[in-house]
């Protein structure tokens, strides 16, 4: 958990619950949060972490930083969990959402196929090379 900006002994209230589970009720979890839920509790103290090396080297570079990390955190007493559902929606009789669904519904045009036709692929033409003339300085025919 991250640092919580209250003092030890304070009392705190949030309504980001993941998710619930209990003796008597089934584990639940939240989409992300679970609507309605609560979670009561105290700050005892607040603390950093171990310290975490960070280290990063490049081969054949002579690159090389090394550096350390202590995140901090808040230590936390939960009081009081409470799981409020939320409201249900009103169900409607299945008969009247039967009878709707099958006026809405209007049969389906076929549709039409589709023909396609195969294109002939253009044949390649391959550029011959020219060979490139042979070149003789005057200086070669001098020489000789």
């Amino acid at each position: 958990m991250a640092r919580i900006s209250a003092e030890p002994g304070d009392a705190f209230e949030t309504d980001q619950v993941l998710a619930i589970g209990g003796e008597e009720s089934e584990l639940k979890f939240g989409k992300p949060v679970i609507v309605g839920a609560k979670v009561q509790g105290t700050i005892l103290q607040h603390g950093k972490d171990q310290k975490v090396i960070v280290f990063k080297r490049k081969r054949r570079k002579t690159y090389r930083r090394k550096y350390g990390h202590r995140q901090a955190h808040t230590l936390v007493k939960i009081d009081k969990i409470s799981a409020k559902a939320p409201a249900a929606k009103k169900s409607v009789p299945e008969k009247i959402t039967a009878e709707k669904d099958t006026a809405n519904k209007t049969p389906a045009k076929k549709a039409a196929p589709v023909k396609v036709a195969a294109k002939k692929a253009a044949p390649v033409k391959v550029a011959a090379k020219k060979a490139a003339p042979k070149k003789t300085t005057a200086k070669k025919a001098a020489d000789k």
